[in-house]
């Protein structure tokens, strides 16, 4: 998985019609934004018979409680290749279940930065996802002060800032805009 062999564009599937696109591309790793727990199970081995390595957002499981057992249920029973949470049971289990950890940041102020440093130590995320990824100078600073490889995501609307987000040091940009897909 090593920073997701390479690949800079992390396509995110805001609904079936996109996750379909994607399951038909060249990516190996995609991201399922909104889904419901009843499609879960299948869009996962849908993903898995197309040899691609679907990321789950665990916040936007429609029908899902936000709890440990949801996260639990989702390591242990649906089993993606990995989880993107805003919250720590998520990403604490996720970790423990062997799946790719991401925790995604609201960076809204110092303070969100602050608390945010403090979860990340708790944590101890494989990736951070950093929101809104349009912010170079914040995605160097907090790669330098964890050390964790960081993914840009929220409010990327052009290519060039998918190349100030890579030039700051991000490994990869989660986007849901199709023509970014194709950079």
């Amino acid at each position: 998985m090593e920073n997701f062999n390479g690949q800079k564009i992390l396509p995110a599937a805001r609904d079936i019609k996109q996750l379909e696109k994607l399951l038909e591309s060249q990516f190996t790793y995609i991201i399922l934004l909104n889904s419901h727990i009843g499609q879960l199970r299948s869009l996962t081995r849908l993903a898995k018979s197309k040899n691609k390595q679907l990321l789950l957002h665990a916040d936007l499981v429609q029908g899902l409680k936000n709890d440990e057992y949801a996260a639990q249920f989702l390591c242990q029973d649906i089993r993606p290749a990995g989880l993107i949470s805003t919250r720590k049971s998520v990403v604490l289990s996720a970790k423990k279940s062997g799946l790719i950890a991401i925790q995604r940041l609201f960076l809204l102020d110092s303070i969100a930065l602050e608390t945010s440093y403090k979860l990340l130590e708790v944590t101890k995320p494989d990736f951070i996802e950093v929101l809104p990824g349009v912010m170079p100078h914040i995605i160097t600073e907090v790669y330098e002060e964890t050390k964790i490889p960081i993914i840009a995501g929220g409010l990327i609307r052009k290519k060039e800032e998918v190349d100030h987000a890579i030039k700051a040091g991000s490994v990869a940009v989660t986007t849901s805009r199709e023509f970014l897909w194709q950079y």
